[in-house]
């Protein structure tokens, strides 16, 4: 999928990822902010910092998932660290590590895990998503299991901060890696995206999406037409 893609195209697919899943944890800066940022390498106005690399830092993160994609490289453990050490740099001291203080979830009603129970369950969730996709046959089984197991690792939230970005990151490396449309949450659909994930509901969130994947096999073709 990632080889067929055009420069155009990625960039668009960057600023858009960069600017909604940060929105989605808060993050005030507007889409043209983030055009000004990823593309242009420029501050166009003052900013917060943290704002700042929380956009920023989506660039690196994205070139690392596109070389790793372009040579082969599966979702890992391994992967999944690295991804988390770039979106949060400058952001976070134990970036790229698995959480050593206990976390929670604003206004969530369960535990996340454990900082003890957080790398076997780890394991255990990349074996499991593993034999899963090696066993389904079509795109809509695919795609739900990458939804189920993005709830599943928001649940477990293994770092210490940037879990939101991380997972919907990594979700973004499995479709691609399985060559499917990638999926970007607009910030607008942000509470039924925070419901299907507190209600553990793969349907809600399989609706959610599957108009999104329309739009975007639709919006890769407009931009594979402008260099035919």
């Amino acid at each position: 999928m990632i080889e067929k893609l055009t420069k155009e195209y990625l960039d668009d697919l960057l600023v858009r990822l960069a600017h909604h899943s940060s929105a989605i944890e808060g993050n005030k800066l507007e889409l043209s902010d983030a055009i000004s940022i990823l593309i242009y390498a420029y501050i166009p106005k003052a900013m917060l910092e943290k704002e700042y690399y929380e956009v920023r830092n989506h660039k690196q993160a994205f070139e690392y998932i596109q070389h790793n994609l372009l040579n082969g490289e599966k979702l890992s453990l391994g992967v999944i660290k690295e991804i988390h050490r770039l979106l949060l740099d400058h952001l976070d001291f134990n970036r790229g590590n698995f959480k050593n203080i206990s976390n929670a979830i604003v206004g969530a009603e369960f535990d996340t895990a454990s900082p003890e129970q957080t790398p076997n369950l780890m394991y255990q969730w990349l074996n499991n998503y593993e034999y899963l996709m090696e066993n389904a046959e079509t795109e809509e089984e695919k795609i739900r299991i990458i939804l189920e197991k993005h709830i599943e690792f928001e649940r477990i939230h293994p770092f210490n901060d940037g879990n939101g970005r991380t997972g919907r990151m990594i979700m973004l490396y499995s479709l691609l890696e399985n060559n499917l449309p990638p999926i970007i949450i607009s910030k607008e659909l942000k509470p039924r995206y925070i419901l299907g994930l507190a209600e553990q509901d793969t349907n809600l969130l399989y609706d959610l999406v599957q108009p999104l994947i329309d739009k975007e096999k639709d919006r890769m073709q407009k931009f594979q037409n402008k260099i035919s």
